[in-house]
């Protein structure tokens, strides 16, 4: 017996025992369950088995009546979840968590092969007294940047769990999520985190690895701080950029570990986070190895390092969390003292992080960059990325695209997570996962936008911009190709400078074409472009739509 069938063997026994608080149902659809008078019986149905279940049920959809395998096809099995989705919240309750099997033909009961010789999919759907989460409360998004092995993972880790590194960096497996990463201790791609703040203080993450524990915290907090992790290793500066400018971030976190001090990295990623203008603080992470004469010297380092590129930092252990809530900006930029080991410093981030305000807030019209794309089975093809704008509910009908050829294509919103908790409406700056109907996961790609269904706006080929190069070791001319990064846009251009040129320090203006495809982009946005160690950054001036 395979593992994914031992797994499911185990969830059906256990609603065996369970009795009264387990369903069994081969399929739901809408025309015979949501009728009328049978929803109510249905909704009904389900509150006593929540009730039973001391606020929680389990509804096996893909069985028979007497929990035999019966298999139901993709498309089905994602109308029975859209269907137990309105019967919960007809009940007071929510989707908490749904796992799935693929069943081969020959698994089936006799009665369901005849019907369905080709097997199908059986979802294990737990159902957890409440309404679904409503996402309006406070939710801070923050970037982390910093070199390769100075803290930023195990920083993060200790902070959603409260618990205290072992000095291994045994509380950075929390986010990745490679087996790679984990075993070669270094980040690959980014990662995501989040803990939240109640009443009395934070909300930690008991166990991480459970979908489960991060939906807890999304629902218990009345304030949520999520992290965006990314990458510190030369190699993969394109995915730190990427984690930096792709996403809705409300503050940036550099770190600088005390037994090494700023370098060349180091300052490449402060230049990334104040080159899009993001409020940054700093962390001067491992000051458990040193002591306290190294520990102030590289704090030392990071104010020069500060200063050289024209901000004022501000020490906390000076002035204090309350003045540097108040002062951090894209000008000054509060330095602190950590340690994941002993903990010191994490209740001044975890005062900060509760009170720091959001900046991204955005009543626009709904728009979200797509980050990455995957299929869930039972559910289809997801969107994951950070909402730029405005808000998204179950079943919006939206635009997605551009695809290759410059146009657009009509999508329906059939669920969103967040954080592995099922919503049914999302706002800017949330972190999400949307599944829709409409299109293959095979044609979602990074950088493609959602949109609602009466935007005017057109896919764009060819941009005009102002930009400055920070970098670069002759000249730029025309025909100069870097990879701009553009929101979650991660495109070769070509470069063609008014009067011909740009050398290292200049401003000036160009023309950016990108090479391969068009993308959504407007006036206004910020870009960073690179191509070896050649850095700069630029704003959008003037878009040319495709025709």
């Amino acid at each position: 017996m395979s593992a994914d069938r031992a797994a499911l063997q185990r969830a059906l026994d256990q609603g065996e025992q369970e009795g009264g608080s387990v369903e069994f149902k081969e399929r739901l659809t809408r025309e015979i369950h949501l009728a009328e008078g049978r929803m109510e019986s249905l909704a009904a149905q389900l509150r006593h088995r929540v009730l039973s279940g001391n606020g929680k049920a389990t509804y096996v959809v893909g069985v028979t009546d007497d929990g035999g395998l019966a298999g139901i096809d993709p498309d089905l099995f994602s109308e029975s979840m859209d269907v137990l989705s309105f019967l919960a919240e007809e009940a007071g309750a929510h989707i908490e968590d749904v796992q799935t099997w693929g069943i081969d033909a020959t698994e089936t009961s006799t009665r369901a092969s005849t019907r369905n010789g080709t097997g199908g999919i059986v979802g294990v759907a737990t159902i957890r007294e409440g309404a679904v989460l409503e996402t309006d409360s406070e939710h801070i998004v923050v970037g982390t940047a910093g070199h390769v092995d100075h803290g930023k993972s195990t920083l993060v880790g200790s902070l959603v769990t409260g618990q205290s590194d072992d000095g291994e960096g045994g509380t950075r497996s929390y986010l990745d999520v490679q087996p790679h990463e984990v075993q070669r201790g270094l980040s690959a791609d980014l990662s995501y985190a989040v803990y939240g703040f109640d009443g009395d203080g934070p909300v930690h993450m008991d166990n991480p690895h459970r979908k489960s524990d991060r939906a807890r915290i999304v629902e218990e907090s009345d304030r949520l701080v999520s992290f965006v992790d990314t990458v510190g290793h030369e190699p993969w500066l394109r995915t730190t950029i990427r984690g930096l400018v792709g996403q809705k971030l409300d503050y940036g976190l550099l770190t600088v570990a005390a037994d090494d001090g700023p370098t060349k990295t180091t300052r490449e990623h402060l230049g990334i986070l104040l080159a899009t203008e993001l409020p940054t603080m700093v962390a001067i992470t491992k000051t458990d190895m040193v002591d306290d004469e190294r520990a102030m010297e590289v704090e030392r380092e990071v104010e020069r390092l500060l200063r050289e590129v024209g901000k004022t930092p501000l020490r906390v252990d000076r002035h204090g969390v309350e003045v540097a809530i108040e002062e951090i900006s894209k000008d000054v930029v509060p330095v602190l003292l950590t340690s994941a080991v002993t903990m010191d410093g994490m209740d001044a981030l975890d005062a900060m992080f509760e009170q720091l305000p959001k900046t991204t807030a955005d009543s626009g019209e709904f728009r979200m960059y797509i980050d990455r794309s995957y299929s869930v089975t039972g559910v289809g093809p997801v969107a994951s990325g950070t909402i730029n704008s405005g808000s998204v509910e179950a079943g919006d009908e939206l635009l997605l695209g551009p695809m290759p050829d410059g146009e657009f294509r009509e999508v329906v919103v059939r669920s969103i997570e967040m954080h592995y908790h099922r919503v049914d409406e999302a706002k800017a700056g949330r972190i999400v996962g949307i599944a829709l109907k409409g299109v293959r996961e095979a044609d979602i790609e990074r950088g493609m936008v959602l949109l609602p269904p009466d935007t005017e706006l057109a896919a764009v080929r060819k941009f005009e911009a102002e930009v400055m190069v920070l970098n670069h070791p002759t000249r730029i001319g025309t025909g100069y190709e870097p990879v701009v990064h553009l929101e979650t846009i991660s495109e070769t251009a070509v470069f063609e400078p008014d009067g011909g040129h740009l050398l290292p320090g200049d401003k000036g203006t160009t023309t950016v074409r990108f090479k391969f495809r068009p993308y959504l982009v407007e006036e206004g946005q910020r870009f960073v472009f690179r191509e070896g160690q050649s850095k700069g950054v630029g704003t959008v001036t003037d878009v040319t739509p495709v025709e």
